[in-house]
This record gives structure tokens, sequence and C-alpha cells, in this order.
């Protein structure tokens, strides 16, 4: 299934990579139903239901205007400046756990909702792909003895994100991104998907807004 946790030690596939990579120019759309569900901010958002969970994954194609590739990736990885400008992080933070980078985010979510808490691992890199520079940054839900669960917080089991990051060839970025969530609990999955259906739009907004006053960050 879709993000499915995996134990310390996981890592990702050169394959995984590249496939990320590819999308950028190819979108992988076709021999899956694939739904276009509207536009945000120059990216159109496709949609795609997981059977098993009633929950859709979801994947951007496009360009983001006035980010440029490198400043998109470095504001997508740096943790501490999130903190400043996510408003639904309540904790989020980065160590390392058996050799390995682990990140750990609670999200706050609306009263009389328990908040939602990820572990996970991500990793970068700056690709040259038939001398095109590609930024690319995955992600996927892991399980380590150093971020035991919470009281009142629900451990979100299921979590996984790519992102590919490439040059427009002005001072935009052309993006593909995949993610699928499954916060888990007893919310019904048409509120889920309806929230995240307008969450990914303002969150790319957000996203654009911090590249924008990246330079500014304290």
């Amino acid at each position: 299934m879709a993000g499915a946790g995996r134990t310390a030690g996981f890592s990702f596939s050169d394959e995984q990579f590249r496939e990320a990579c590819a999308e950028l120019h190819q979108p992988a759309l076709a021999g899956a139903k694939w739904q276009p569900l509207l536009e945000a901010s120059g990216l159109t958002i496709y949609r795609l239901l997981d059977q098993k969970t009633g929950l859709y994954e979801y994947k951007m194609f496009g360009i983001l205007e006035g980010c440029s590739p490198s400043l998109l990736a470095d504001v997508y990885m740096d943790l501490d400046y999130r903190k400043k400008w996510d408003q639904y992080a309540k904790e989020l933070c980065e160590k390392e756990c058996s050799g390995q980078m682990v990140a750990y985010w609670e999200v706050k979510y609306p009263f009389p909702l328990s908040n939602r808490d990820y572990v996970y691992t991500r990793q970068r890199r700056d690709l040259d792909v038939d001398g095109r520079k590609v930024h690319v940054v995955l992600a996927q839900c892991i399980c380590v003895p150093q971020f035991p669960e919470k009281s009142g917080v629900i451990r979100v089991k299921q979590y996984k994100q790519s992102l590919a990051i490439e040059s427009n060839g002005k001072k935009g970025s052309r993006v593909f991104m995949y993610y699928f969530d499954n916060p888990g609990g007893q919310i019904p999955s048409w509120l889920i998907n309806w929230a995240t259906q307008n969450g990914v739009p303002n969150f790319l907004k957000d996203l654009v807004k911090a590249c924008q006053n990246y330079h500014k960050k304290t």
C-alpha cells in the first residue's frame, strides 16, 4: 500500500530517483485512472483513488514562477524555516537514528480532532540527467524507537512524497510532485479527501511565498 511505514535502515533506490526525474517530462498518468482535479499556482493537480483506503494519491505537474530550482529545493529541505512559514507545524525536528537522518513532524488538527505526527526519512539528490540539473527529494514514513508514539496524538503510518525540480529555462522551476497521506483515526475518507483537495493548493501558495521570503529569514 502506498506510503506504508518501514523500519529504520530503509533507503531509497536509484530507480525511485530516476522515476521522479522521468515524470518531469513524461508524466506517468496512463494505465491508471488519474483524474485531473484542479490547477493551483501554475501546477495541474491529478488524483487517483486508492481502493484500500478510499483516499486519493496526488500528482502535480507544472511551473512555479519566481522560484529557482536550487532555492525551491533548499526551502523544501529546511525544516527550521518550515516551522516559521507552515502554520500547521506544531513540532518539527530531525536527528540521526542508527546512522540515518529521521524527521519528526507533529501537525495541528482543529478541535475536536487529535493532532497527527509523522516519523519519516527523506533524501535529496542533485542529479545530472542528459545535461539537465534535477533536484529530487523523496520522503517516506519509517518506524524508529527514538520517536515513540505520544498520548493524544495519532501516529501516521502511511505517508509518501516525492519532488523533482529543474529550471524552466527562465526564472522559475518545472515541478513534479507526488503525495499520499493517510491520517488514520476515525475521520471519514470523504472529509480527508475534501481537506486535502483544499490543503494542497494552499500548501503550494505558502511554499512559493516561503521561497520569496527565504533570503529574509533570520
